[in-house]
């Protein structure tokens, strides 16, 4: 009824017509606001910090140093201070707060503040940070409490977590094969780059609520660290978040909501706004990861994978925050979506002094993808064999197992070699892969495959109420943030399914607060419509049962006589006998004036079941629900004498178990290919030698544009997932995953077989590689 239909997007006209209300939008009236100010090295001791003049410019109403908050927060590792205290460990970390009458007032206090450094030497790269001598940039790292049992830091050293993966006896095996690719791979850091940029505001009531308002894709965990982090009690904290202009992960990370609770504890409990400028969001609050990594990749003469040794470096910056689970996840899924009997995986997540990372989409999933992919083209290369060939001989099934050893099915695996088939069929390979067009110009394309499975936590939950208007209509009530993707449609699309009603019939606010709304883990990790999605069913079923209870008496039936759709309550074996909903949705009142039943609210949550922690010495274990995978290609045009390029297609297939609102799916899969695009053609952070960004704006940091982009083809393949809302598969990420490697693999082509495995692949860069001669 309404599963693969494409309605309009439920907050649409409100974005259309420029009514769509964000927290920068909030009314100021009476509104403080906070300014930061923030380290200029990237690694230096705080010896004195000057606020005397400061706190006398008009307008001043608090100064705050790391001593007035001392507070350790962090997602993983409480490792981070909310202001510096002592030390500053990146270009960028705030080292100070004032809150004023205005933000000019604000920023022009912070500016007078005078702070006396002895700057230390920087720790610039992972390379650098794991080795002999190296100075420990977190000495107590051993003291600090670890939020999951499974995080393994490495007192005394630069390693924040360590996850190990041990399958089979990879050095017996690599001593049979017959090919051997070996490979080193480095992206750098990068930025999420979302329209709009983190905003928090903050009031204290008398009677002690504490009001947020801010862009965050976990309301919950702000609640959660507001209360624990300052002792409020929970139930006194309300997180209200409206539409949010694209977080990609980058605001699941909490930074600003606990400095605007602190910024209004410190002025009486006054409202405070703190927002980051463009080049604060790149430079102050967290980013992507950044990676070193080696890989070795063995075969048969016949391309039988037999083993694989590969050692991941993430670079977290100076701070942990979520990239120890990011390190898990590239561990858990480094195979790719291959069988390999014999695995050896390091997966590291590393300080350095560099501004600290957190989720990015495709949670370190990016990195493991590009890795594998382009250690499979070596290695194809060495086997004169056809990429494609390579990859369908080792593609994973049913019955084999994840480099932790669960067993896969095919409702928690799908059908890669599907999808790696169509996009073969779709290429025209491999008379397409590589034509030359002229004495200077090539064409070719490149392939890049992914999986990913969900890296939420064992405990991850929602909730979801139904509630109905005097009419028969519906409303859905769930904490999942709109942040993009159009996720609340997608969810009232599986309620209109379930209840078989109009779309239109049901209502859902594109905003919600904590103090209404049941509790959602977060919205990341492509996870929301399957957890969501469930506890909505769930809140269905309910609903459903009591709407049956109480017609039954109308209709002189048992509950189990008795059908719910198009807003009516009917027999099963007499449809035209039915009671509306909206004579039910109170109780059903009777001649003698007595009402029968109540008021209908339905409620259902859900928690992912099943999953287990990982073996600390071999990763052994159950880390997620289900996978998706898929094949991506891209064809480029290169000119061979300058190195320029121009993106001229990209393709996905990928199983999404079941297309709920194919024209958004569709929207999601092209934007992360976008995305990936973007990523692994021009996107990085630079740094000078003493580690300060100086590709903090959007005129030094490039993304891609309008007219550079490819014509893009989307996919997909079916085959469900029996656990999720109709089967459907999570998706939202995946279409970033291969398109790095895909455009690397097609680079590599064009240039005859050169190594390609550094990002960004800018012309400069490849006049860098090996084999390029000016």
């Amino acid at each position: 009824m309404s599963i693969r239909e494409a309605p309009p997007r439920k907050e649409s006209w409100d974005k259309v017509t420029g009514c769509a209300k964000y927290v920068d939008d909030l009314p100021d009236r009476g509104v403080l606001h906070a300014a930061l100010l923030t380290s200029p090295h990237a690694y230096a001791r705080v010896e004195n910090i000057g606020t005397a003049r400061a706190r006398t410019l008009p307008g001043v109403r608090a100064v705050l140093l790391g001593r007035d908050v001392p507070v350790l927060c962090g997602e993983e590792i409480r490792d981070r201070p909310l202001l510096a205290m002592d030390v500053v460990r990146y270009a960028g970390e705030p080292v100070a707060l004032v809150v004023a009458d205005t933000l000019a007032h604000a920023s022009h206090a912070a500016h007078a503040m005078e702070v006396c450094y002895a700057p230390l030497p920087a720790v610039l790269s992972p390379a650098q940070a794991t080795s002999c001598g190296a100075p420990v940039l977190h000495p107590e790292l051993g003291e600090y409490v670890c939020v999951s049992e499974e995080l393994r830091p490495e007192p005394g050293t630069n390693v924040a977590n360590r996850v190990r993966i041990r399958k089979g006896d990879t050095a017996t095996a690599f001593a049979q094969c017959e090919a051997v690719a070996e490979l080193r791979v480095s992206m750098p850091m990068s930025d999420h780059v979302a329209m709009e940029t983190r905003v928090a505001q903050a009031e204290i009531h008398a009677d002690g609520r504490v009001l947020i308002d801010t862009t965050t894709q976990a309301p919950h965990g702000v609640k959660a660290l507001i209360s624990d982090y300052f002792g409020v009690a929970s139930g006194q904290v309300v997180v209200r978040v409206p539409l949010v202009g694209g977080g990609f992960g980058g605001k699941s990370a909490i930074q600003l909501e606990l400095l605007a609770y602190a910024a209004s504890r410190a002025v009486g409990g006054r409202a405070v706004r703190l927002a980051n400028t463009r080049e604060q969001d790149f430079s102050c609050s967290p980013g992507k990861e950044g990676l070193e990594a080696e890989v070795r990749l063995g075969a048969m003469a016949d391309g039988q994978l037999v083993a694989m040794q590969a050692t991941y470096c993430l670079d977290s910056g100076a701070y942990a925050d979520s990239i120890p689970r990011a390190a898990r996840g590239v561990a858990t899924d480094c195979s790719g979506p291959y069988r390999i009997p014999h695995l050896t995986c390091d997966a590291l997540c590393v300080y350095t002094n560099h501004p600290y990372a957190t989720a990015y989409r495709g949670f370190g999933h990016i990195a493991a993808t590009f890795v594998m992919e382009r250690a499979l083209d070596k290695l194809a290369s060495l086997l004169s064999m056809d990429p494609f060939q390579l990859r369908r001989i080792n593609a994973i099934q049913p019955e084999d197992t994840t480099p932790t050893q669960t067993v896969l099915t095919r409702s928690s695996l799908g059908d890669f070699s599907a999808c790696l088939n169509r996009l073969e069929q779709r290429l025209g390979w491999p008379h397409n892969a590589y034509r030359r067009l002229d004495a200077r110009r090539v064409r070719s394309m490149g392939i890049g495959c992914f999986w990913k499975a969900p890296s939420n936590k064992p405990d991850a939950t929602s909730g979801a109420l139904i509630t109905f208007n005097a009419d028969g209509s519906l409303n859905l009530h769930l904490a999942v943030v709109e942040c993009g993707p159009g996720l609340r449609t997608q969810l009232a699309q599986i309620v209109a399914e379930a209840m078989a009603m109009p779309i239109d019939r049901i209502f859902i606010s594109p905003g919600f607060d904590t103090h209404v709304m049941p509790e959602h883990w977060k919205t990341v990790a492509s996870m929301s419509i399957y957890l969501a999605g469930n506890a909505a069913l769930r809140a269905v079923e309910d609903a459903k049962a009591q709407l049956a209870a109480i017609a039954c008496i109308a209709l002189h039936a048992t509950p189990d006589e008795i059908g719910i759709a198009q807003e009516r309550a009917f027999l099963k074996e007499n449809p035209s006998q039915y009671v509306g909903l909206a004579d039910l949705i109170h109780g059903f009142p009777l001649p003698s004036g007595h009402v029968m039943g109540a008021q209908v609210i339905g409620r259902g949550g859900f928690t992912v079941q099943r999953l287990t922690s990982l073996d600390a010495q071999t990763g052994m274990g159950s880390p997620a629900p289900a996978w998706t995978t898929g094949a991506q290609a891209v064809e480029i045009e290169l000119d061979t004498r300058n190195l320029t390029y121009r993106l001229l297609n990209a393709w996905t297939v990928m199983d999404a178990g079941k297309v709920i609102n194919p024209v958004l799916s569709r929207g999601v899969v092209m934007g992360g290919m976008s995305m990936g695009l973007s990523l692994a053609s021009r996107e990085a952070f630079q740094f000078d030698k003493e580690g300060r960004l100086v590709s903090g704006n959007l005129r030094a940091y490039k993304l891609i544009h309008i007219g550079e982009e490819p014509r893009y083809h989307v996919e997909f393949v079916e085959e469900p997932l029996l656990s999720a809302p109709y089967g459907a598969r999570p998706i939202d990420e995946h279409g970033i995953l291969g398109m790095p490697a895909a455009l690397a693999n097609a680079l590599s082509r064009a240039l005859g077989a050169v190594e390609c495995n550094t990002l960004p692949l800018t012309p400069e860069a490849l006049w860098q590689a090996d084999g390029i001669k000016a």
